[in-house]
């Protein structure tokens, strides 16, 4: 389970879905649109706060299990997974929730810790092939 209350000064310390990394996250209110501010080592990733609700309404509508599909900005997501909706022109944002080019990938590898963290989804936590559904 993670710690941490989300802020810079105490970040939610989090793990990947194979708990095989961890990583910090917290929300900043400071920018526009507010974002999700996600340290893994010395690379900084960002996505729009929206996609916490917005994840949440769309694994609703699906009824069942999503895999994750997490995958680097620059490779193909699978379809029908939280990242290539993560950056589908039908999500709500019209795209990518990822706020930095170039890193605006990975939606699928580090959003589903934090939103199972938050009481709002189950997640597995195989080696591989890990999937998501709202609680």
């Amino acid at each position: 389970m993670a710690t941490g209350t989300g802020t810079a000064a105490d970040p939610w310390v989090l793990a990947t879905p194979p708990g095989s990394s961890e990583y910090r996250m917290y929300r900043d209110e400071t920018t526009t649109p507010p974002s999700l501010v996600c340290q893994v080592g010395s690379t900084k990733l960002s996505y729009d706060a929206r996609a916490i609700d917005d994840l949440h309404a769309w694994l609703k509508e699906q009824g069942d299990w999503v895999p994750l599909g997490a995958a680097d900005e620059q490779k193909a997501a699978a379809e029908g997974s939280v990242e290539a909706w993560g950056r589908s022109p039908s999500n709500p944002l019209g795209g990518w929730y990822g706020l930095r080019k170039g890193y605006r990938g990975r939606f699928g590898m580090y959003l589903p810790p934090l939103m199972e963290a938050l009481g709002l989804v189950e997640l597995t936590h195989d080696p591989r092939g890990n999937r998501m559904r709202a609680v």
